[in-house]
């Protein structure tokens, strides 16, 4: 759970920001050609840890509250927090979502895509583009004096509007030294609730929108949450910071 203190961040700490953020976004370009048929998540996992080492930064999932490796590797049915392992093999039609969070001097860059294996079928193209959207119009509706409800409410109405569903167990959160922190940033919601966003919040926006149910269950891993029907879930996440004007994502290449 996140912590209830919210910290609004300094021009120099958004800056420290930016830096883990631009490490995170290139990590998931380097990995993006990767992920093929035949690729275990366990490669994957094994080539994010070996790339972060050499830039210098950590891998800040890798014994958090216990979890056992340095990436999450959600596949299909998995909404988040999938562990890697050697025996689960990419397929043809798959999709996977990969959240990387290295850590830059101290702070986080929290970013996740999910990405095709190989050629994905109609309903699954259409579920991760609908959810790459959710990601655009959620960061659209951060504003200076908004609220944190007009976040959720832009995704869940756009999400909704194709016959999907929006995760409602996990959500948003802040991050700056501190992997998760206040405030909690739900995907779902009302316009004109909830906090008002002000100069300095910086904080993760990643809906993850499934095809049927919204409701999640968790695996006797401890971690791996799936869908409780079985049916896709995707996810696409970036760290933002509000600002004078409106909203800057950090988890982005020069």
């Amino acid at each position: 759970m996140a912590t209830e203190t919210l910290t609004l961040l300094s021009a120099r700490e958004i800056s420290k920001m930016r830096d883990a953020g631009r490490l995170a976004a290139e990590l998931l370009d380097y990995l993006a050609p990767k992920v093929k048929p035949g690729v275990s998540t366990q490669e994957l996992n094994d080539v994010a840890e070996s790339w972060t080492q050499k830039r210098g930064a950590k891998s800040a999932p890798l014994g958090y509250n216990g979890f056992p490796k340095s990436i999450c590797t959600s596949v299909n049915e998995v909404i988040c927090h999938g562990i890697p392992n050697s025996r689960q093999i990419l397929k043809e039609g798959d999709i996977i979502n990969i959240d990387v969070t290295p850590i830059v001097d101290g702070y986080h860059g929290d970013t996740s895509r999910t990405f095709f294996v190989g050629t994905p079928s109609p309903l699954a193209q259409q579920l991760v583009e609908v959810t790459e959207e959710c990601l655009r119009r959620g960061i659209a509706a951060v504003n200076p004096g908004g609220r944190i409800g007009d976040i959720g409410a832009a995704i869940q109405e756009y999400a909704e509007s194709f016959g999907f569903s929006v995760v409602r167990d996990f959500v948003g959160h802040g991050v700056n030294t501190t992997f998760h922190t206040a405030p909690q940033i739900p995907h779902y919601g009302t316009r004109d609730k909830g906090k008002r966003l002000r100069k300095g919040m910086v904080f993760t926006i990643e809906p993850m929108i499934n095809e049927g149910t919204w409701e999640a269950v968790i695996l006797d891993d401890g971690w791996t949450a799936v869908t409780k029907d079985g049916k896709l879930s995707a996810q696409f996440e970036h760290t933002v910071a509000v600002t004078d004007e409106g909203v800057e994502i950090l988890t982005l290449r020069d």
